[in-house]
């Protein structure tokens, strides 16, 4: 039967595993993202998840036909896959959105990159034809992220029928960093983003970054902007059509984030770390070792923090738990190798026999960083440029004690939790470890109330009514 409510994303809500003896198991899908739009759905039964094959199990679950309601997965080339995630999404789009490129060596558009765009593009199209498919007259489609930036306008050549949307979980490139890319690339993505009636953005600082980008595309003819409208030019087969830009800041689910710490398994986590940590005050920072996280900067604050405030030698612990990301390519690996290696070189540098400053978990260990929360005397988010981060709202939610966030300008959640945290530009050290002692000496009663407020703060939208005002805003335009 045709659906109403599409959704679709790189990765689904659930995955699968192979035993020995060739029996396909099911298990939840993980990731922020996941997390999110499964409790959204929840309230839209009939709804439709497109997604990837992203293992050897899934892409053989889709071979064998097995499937759970609701899900459909798609078994794209392993090559062509490989050649859109990392080759593209990953190395090329999330470096340009979150400024990331060391630009006096990278990047390189050469005929690889042409080969790997051309991918990309086979990548998006997949999932367009699905949805083309899928789809019931007039449904609501809603497209998540970087992954599948030119799915709108694919589907809207496919079936013009649709109301369609797509929102952006990064930030979006200024225009100088977008024009680093071939001005093919940048066209046909405004063009792919362009086929949505509506795109959404974490903050008002993304949803400029496009509008300003489209203002360039201007340059060339390609659209211009009204407002929050960008009216479509050039484009023949959209007659009198233009894309509406809004803001829809993803926030925690209160009730449930709670519930998930108080669970049995994370008491049991909680009370480990209460043993190896003692009476130390602790700083709490989880991140993936992604490079916009900015873990290296972090961890020097941390041993600037030591050096010049040797009060707090013996007395403070850092929990930094550093999930390993993006290990298929080579420079992440470098990275997360790097993050361990500062972390040794702090606890070398001032550790005793009793005391060990840097404490790093590397494993996916959600468990333990919901009991990381609870216990935090201070928090450190301090990325260079972040869609959101959600870690900055989860941790004010479920802290016990009340917590001091030290929060970087470049986090998307700095727009909303700002005004109650301790601010840091991600770049300073100094300043950075200068808010760290300013955390670490807040009154009590001040931490309680300004986690009150960041608490209230980031469970404004939680992930059912952000979708379900999405929904309701692609429906009534």
């Amino acid at each position: 039967m045709a659906s109403q409510v599409l959704v679709a994303a790189n990765r689904g809500p659930l995955s699968y595993s192979l035993a020995d003896d060739g029996t396909l198991d099911t298990r939840r899908g993980g990731g922020g993202l996941v997390s999110g739009l499964s409790a959204a759905l929840a309230e839209q039964p009939e709804a439709v998840w497109i997604c990837a094959a992203l293992s050897d199990a899934d892409r053989e679950a889709v071979r064998r036909g097995v499937s759970e309601p609701g899900v459909r997965m798609l078994d794209i080339d392993p090559a062509v896959y490989d050649d859109a995630y990392n080759g593209i999404a990953n190395s090329v789009l999330w470096f340009t959105h979150h400024h990331l490129y060391d630009i006096p060596r990278e990047p390189a558009f050469d005929a690889e990159f042409r080969r790997l765009w051309e991918s990309y593009g086979a990548y998006n199209r997949a999932f367009a034809e699905a949805l083309a498919e899928e789809a019931g007259e007039g449904a609501s489609v809603l497209v998540q992220d970087y992954h599948l930036a030119l799915v709108p306008g694919m589907l809207r050549v496919l079936r013009p029928d649709l109301r369609i949307s797509h929102f952006t979980h990064t930030p979006w490139a200024s225009p100088d960093s977008l024009r680093i890319l071939p001005q093919y690339v940048v066209e046909e993505l405004s063009w792919g983003m362009l086929g949505a009636d509506l795109l959404g953005f974490h903050t008002e600082e993304w949803a400029a970054a496009f509008l300003g980008a489209m203002e360039l595309d201007d340059a060339w003819g390609l659209a211009r902007v009204h407002g929050t409208r960008v009216e479509h030019r050039r484009y023949s087969i959209w007659p009198q059509r233009s894309t509406e830009v809004r803001v829809f800041g993803l926030g925690v689910d209160g009730e449930e984030l709670r519930a998930l710490a108080h669970r049995p398994q994370v008491d049991e986590k909680l009370a480990a770390l209460r043993a190896e940590v003692g009476d130390l005050k602790t700083i709490v920072r989880v991140d993936r070792t992604e490079l916009s996280k900015n873990i290296l900067r972090g961890l020097l604050a941390y041993r600037e923090l030591l050096a010049t405030r040797p009060e707090w030698v013996g007395e403070v612990v850092h929990l930094a738990s550093a999930y390993p990301s993006r290990q298929d390519l080579a420079v992440y690996r470098s990275y997360t190798e790097a993050v361990a290696e500062l972390a040794a070189e702090i606890n070398t540098e001032f550790g005793t026999k009793d005391w060990t400053p840097v404490l790093v978990s590397v494993e996916d260990d959600f468990a333990r960083s919901l009991a990381a929360y609870r216990l935090a005397d201070v928090a450190l988010v301090n990325p260079v440029r972040d869609g959101m981060n959600l870690v900055a709202k989860e941790i004010p939610v479920v802290s016990e004690r009340g917590v001091a966030l030290v929060l970087s300008t470049g986090a998307g959640a700095f727009g909303e939790l700002g005004d109650d945290a301790l601010t840091v530009n991600p770049f300073d050290v100094t300043q950075t470890a200068q808010a760290l002692h300013l955390a670490l000496t807040m009154p009590r009663s001040e931490r309680t109330e300004r986690t009150k407020r960041l608490a209230a703060a980031a469970t404004a939208l939680p992930p059912a009514r952000w979708f379900r005002a999405q929904l309701e805003a692609l429906r009534d335009l």
